[in-house]
């Protein structure tokens, strides 16, 4: 998925070793718009989230779930039991700024908005605000990337093998 990207005034896009750093200073994740779909880009990347791989303490911010993969959902930020690290959005680009607005509000320290998302208003508030931003990038392969988990085929996951079975 291509997205636009209109420059932000006073912002670039962080390298890979910023983008790096930021996920090893990163201990507490929310994602906001996780889906209880199994078959949703969010709800693989909660999957990888709360998995070992990733060692990070996650909530999910969804209105109308209860729960996803037996963690309890949060109707807001503001609801949040702990302060988030990272506020990390799968929602509609018209949605993005007023969550922006939100993880300011809540004291949050870095604002991630996932792959194909990018929004200039999302990123002024973010920045103003003086949150860190990364848009249009997907943590779970950032994640991955970075501690092995992502190869040139893509990624790893086992289930599917080129390799003949063996008889």
């Amino acid at each position: 998925m291509s997205v636009e990207k209109v420059p932000v005034e006073g912002w670039n896009e962080p390298s890979a070793k910023e983008r790096l750093d930021l996920l090893k200073r990163t201990k507490t994740i929310a994602m906001v718009g996780v889906s209880a779909k199994k078959s949703r880009p969010s709800n693989f990347v909660a999957t990888y989230l709360l998995s070992s791989s990733a060692d990070f303490e996650v909530f999910f911010v969804n209105p109308v779930e209860e729960e996803i993969l037996g963690e309890p959902c949060y109707k807001s930020l503001s609801e949040l039991p702990t302060v988030p690290d990272m506020v990390d959005v799968f929602r509609k680009p018209e949605d993005l700024p007023e969550v922006a607005k939100e993880a300011v509000d809540i004291g949050s320290s870095s604002l991630w908005i996932q792959l194909g998302l990018w929004s200039v208003a999302a990123a002024e508030i973010a920045l103003a605000g003086g949150l860190e931003l990364v848009m249009d990038r997907c943590i779970k392969i950032e994640h991955a990337r970075f501690h092995g988990g992502l190869h040139l085929a893509g990624f790893d996951t086992g289930v599917i093998d080129s390799r003949r079975m063996k008889t």
